[in-house]
């Protein structure tokens, strides 16, 4: 069967390779939270161990049903009061490496889920 691909609308992710993030229009370098249709540039959560629930406040404003957290080139959990705190507002989390997360983005984007992305680039 062959497949075409779906230029859409929105914010789809290209590629993300080390370092590097890249979109339809432009290239990221730094942490971001990325919608279907908004890009908070520039995210600057601390370490892992000490994020807290105002570290995802500008991805849950979006008002999302699930946050994808990219954690970077390994998958590391932050402190599971975190998670059950953003999960009690309503809001599902999964926990990933960084490229796991640009690819279950971009699937959840097709299938017109409200999903955000909280990436770590590096």
């Amino acid at each position: 069967m062959k497949f075409t691909a779906d230029s859409g609308t929105g914010n789809l992710i290209q590629s993300y390779s080390s370092g590097e993030l890249k979109l339809r229009d432009q290239t990221i370098s730094s942490n971001v939270i990325i919608s279907q249709d908004q890009i908070i540039a520039n995210w600057n959560p601390p370490s892992i161990s000490q994020l807290s629930i105002a570290d995802f406040a500008p991805a849950m404003e979006l008002k999302p049903d699930i946050i994808l957290f990219g954690t970077g080139l390994r998958q590391e959990f932050p402190d599971l009061s975190l998670l059950t705190e953003i999960m009690r507002s309503g809001i599902a989390i999964e926990v990933m490496e960084t490229n796991a997360a640009c690819r279950t983005f971009n699937v959840l984007v097709g299938e017109y889920r409200a999903v955000v992305a909280a990436l770590i680039v590096e």
